[in-house]
């Protein structure tokens, strides 16, 4: 499943295009964000694939999962510096804590005007429900620190990419990226 991403109308956005990538695979969500333009992003320097929190302070890709039935969710953060992050909430921003996953496979290209981050979260008994809501987001900041908010919706006068009102796409069946 691709989908692309739209900026906030609050941010001032770059002449950027970003599109996503889904697929579940046999106990792994696979993820795939492509950001294309001739903008100069700041990016995090490359590190250890470590779980961090504070991945959203810069350029940084998210995903929110939402089983049909209930309120709570899940936070999925990726860095182009190889970390991650994962939490699960169990009502709209509150009680966050780390989802116990392991560390997702990441990986990290760039190339002439695009960068390409993909992650495999390998969910195990994790798995939820194949009919979860999807919510897809990037935060993007360019040389000059200008940050600019992007997901599938914009739900909200402020960027919030926690709201359940923005999560409009369906998590997929088993497939592929």
């Amino acid at each position: 499943m691709h989908l692309r991403l739209i900026p906030h109308p609050a941010s001032t956005a770059p002449a950027l295009t970003v599109v996503t990538a889904v697929a579940r695979g046999r106990g792994t969500l696979d993820f795939r964000w492509r950001v294309t333009g001739a903008v100069r992003l700041k990016l995090p320097a490359p590190g250890a694939a470590a779980r961090t929190d504070g991945l959203w302070r810069t350029t940084c890709f998210e995903a929110f999962l939402r089983p049909d039935a209930g309120a709570a969710y899940f936070e999925f953060n990726v860095s182009p510096s190889s970390q991650w992050a994962a939490y699960r909430f169990p009502d709209y921003r509150r009680g966050m804590t780390n989802a116990e996953i392991a560390a997702p496979a990441i990986s990290v290209a760039r190339t002439g005007r695009t960068l390409e981050v993909s992650a495999s979260f390998d969910l195990g008994a994790f798995l939820i429900s194949p009919s979860a809501r999807l919510g897809l987001a990037a935060v993007i900041e360019t040389m000059d620190g200008a940050k600019s908010y992007w997901a599938l919706a914009h739900t909200g006068d402020k960027p919030d990419f926690h709201r359940a009102d923005a999560f409009i796409a369906r998590l997929p069946f088993e497939s592929r990226v």
